[in-house]
């Protein structure tokens, strides 16, 4: 990553977490949460994941047919049921036992046929959420890493856990519902139209009301679950650097302003959950209200019409029946429609990421590296994290191979930079960086990053045993070649103190381990995958003096016969370097051995001078003493 002065240095500086709004889309930006920007679209997207499932889809649909003409055929018998008992020569037995044998039998084929529905439809959503996911956890291995520079990490944690987690209940419970409820209407309205088409009238009296209100209540919701999910994504945020910075949060004493901090978020998106839950609960009651009017209707003018002869008590019982089902799955569509507005909230923020611009591809035709003695040359590179602002501004240096290289110079300067631009992680704005005599941009990705071997400042270790984490750059290396990697570095003293030795199971990012401990196993990493070109940004800066001169020696062996560049800024530890470049202000201020850089007394000689005190670098004669400090 960029040194946090390189960075900031290219772009404004952000008011404090607390001041700030709900982070929104991507992590970006301020203000009103709105609801979800393009509500159709996304639910098109969303549905496009289920492609793959047409074939289970179209098995659910035909339950689901079945299951609706099972339930269309319960208020019908009910009907004939009622006739049954109210026919001239009185009650006949005999068809109204065959009436509720037929009508239990439907019911109990809806009901189980219901249960086949839910079970298809929970392969379908979890499938179809999965291949959600795992596009979007690919996409974020493919983001460049300003992309990761620029937003809170506990955010997009969160777009792959809650929001992920939103599409996966919504889709479980709205497909089928859809499906089931538009059946049911239409089935139902057909039923109630060969009955009474005057009672289908007064039965429809309702259903503009019903559209009112569940547009009303639907468009607030939408909006409080989108701003819900926002907070969330923040709160997210919060914990995750709290967690990971906790020993910083105890050392500045700063618990109970974190804690505060956390509440005032916490209650935020309590607040809004509580809203979102309240407008959301609204629904349903005042549907049933709805509902019970609309049922009503149907009853008094059912009653009148049957009291004028023009239909039977059969007909008005089967027909309240068939208002109810055809009132009920639209109050469910509804409801549905609100449920779906939190999951297309949170596969809106999903498709955010997705949408975002990846690392530019490998040109057509590019090239595989090849491992190997490799020279590198910078030629006339400017960059800048900001294109206003250039970072690096016409650097140019030649590194032969098997030769080691130098970086040294005030923290800011681009020394991290350089290095970044080596692996690819930013492309330069100007110039050229060539290896092997080729631009690196007419090189795979793959092939170019597969030559780096990178021990960084900030040492990250992953959660796993030891033998996994040094593996980790050549995990098809023997036990043996990694233990004598280890011995190399000097990790293997304390491993084989451990309990499982190898086998020791890490927390994450090794939190029982010592920072030195954890920068042992990280360069035993590097040793092992055996890179064409080495990368040490200040990688010996958490040892003692003691190992550190044990790293050394080990580091002069593997640096043989490899290209290698060396941030430090002790300088005692780079004076055997053949080229030793001071960065500063962007550009190369001097280049040279160290003794050539001493003896010219520039920049180089007095950051020497100023580590190790006048008259440290020169003795009484003139003559460098500094392979004496």
């Amino acid at each position: 990553m960029p040194l946090a002065s390189e960075r900031d240095a290219a772009k404004p500086s952000a008011p404090p977490a607390a001041a700030r709004g709900p982070v929104v889309a991507g992590g970006r930006g301020r203000g009103p949460v709105q609801k979800p920007k393009a509500f159709g679209a996304t639910v098109r997207r969303l549905l496009s994941y289920l492609g793959e499932e047409r074939g289970r889809l179209a098995v659910v649909f035909l339950f689901v047919l079945a299951g609706a003409g099972a339930s269309l055929a319960g208020p019908y018998l009910i009907g004939l049921a009622v006739d049954a008992m109210e026919g001239e020569g009185g009650v006949a037995f005999g068809t109204l036992h065959t009436l509720i044998f037929l009508l239990a039998a439907a019911y109990a084929m809806d009901a189980s046929l219901g249960f086949v529905q839910s079970w298809l439809m929970a392969g379908v959503s979890q499938r179809a959420v999965r291949k959600l996911r795992g596009a979007l956890f690919a996409k974020l291995h493919g983001l460049p890493l300003s992309y990761f520079d620029t937003r809170r990490h506990g955010e997009i944690m969160s777009r792959l856990s809650n929001d992920i987690d939103n599409v996966s209940t919504s889709l479980s419970q709205t497909v089928v519902q859809l499906m089931a409820g538009g059946v049911a209407i239409l089935g139902s309205l057909v039923m109630m139209l060969v009955l009474s088409p005057l009672l289908t009238l007064a039965g429809l009296v309702t259903v503009p009301l019903v559209y009112v209100l569940a547009r009303i209540v639907t468009r607030r919701t939408g909006k409080l679950f989108k701003t819900q999910q926002a907070y969330l994504g923040r709160l997210n945020g919060q914990i995750e650097e709290n967690v990971t910075g906790l020993a910083l949060v105890k050392a500045f004493g700063r618990e109970r302003r974190s804690v505060a901090e956390f509440d005032e978020v916490n209650r935020r998106l309590s607040e809004v959950g509580i809203k979102a839950q309240i407008w959301s609960g609204l629904l349903m009651p005042l549907l049933s209200v709805i509902n019970n009017i609309g049922f009503a209707t149907v009853a008094v003018v059912g009653s009148v019409l049957a009291v004028k002869g023009h239909i039977s008590v059969g007909v008005i019982a089967s027909f309240l029946s068939y208002s109810r089902q055809f009132a009920r799955p639209l109050s469910d569509i509804a409801n549905v429609y609100n449920v779906l507005q939190s999951g297309v909230a949170g596969a809106e923020r999903v498709f955010e990421v997705l949408d975002e611009t990846e690392e530019t591809k490998d040109r057509k035709g590019a090239a595989e590296l090849a491992p190997g003695a490799l020279d590198v040359v910078f030629e006339d590179v400017s960059f800048g994290y900001d294109p206003t602002r250039r970072i690096l501004k016409h650097v140019g240096f030649t590194a032969e191979a098997g030769t080691s290289v130098a970086l040294v110079g005030p923290t800011g300067a681009g020394k991290t930079t350089i290095v970044q631009l080596l692996n690819r992680f930013y492309d330069v704005t100007d110039g050229a960086i060539l290896i092997a005599g080729r631009d690196i941009r007419e090189y795979t990705r793959s092939s170019l990053r597969s030559a780096f071997g990178v021990v960084l400042q900030d040492t990250y270790l992953f959660s796993g045993t030891i033998r996994d984490n040094i593996k980790y750059g050549n995990p098809g290396a023997s036990d043996e070649e990694m233990a004598e990697a280890a011995s190399l570095v000097g990790a293997d003293a304390f491993i084989r103190r451990l309990p499982k030795r190898y086998d020791t199971t890490l927390a994450e990012n090794g939190g029982s381990l010592s920072q030195g401990q954890k920068q042992l196993l990280a360069i035993a990493r590097v040793m092992l995958a055996r890179p064409s070109i080495l990368i040490l940004d200040e990688a010996t800066s958490s040892i003692d003096t003691r190992t550190e001169l044990q790293i050394q020696e080990a580091l002069l062996t593997v640096m043989k016969g490899r290209t290698s560049f060396v941030i430090a800024h002790r300088l005692n530890t780079i004076r055997g370097a053949d080229q030793i470049l001071v960065i500063a202000d962007g550009g190369i201020a001097e280049s040279g051995t160290h003794e050539a850089l001493m003896a010219r007394r520039g920049a180089y000689y007095r950051m020497f001078e100023s580590q190790f005190g006048a008259g440290a670098a020169l003795g009484p004669s003139g003559e460098d003493e500094a392979s004496g400090t």
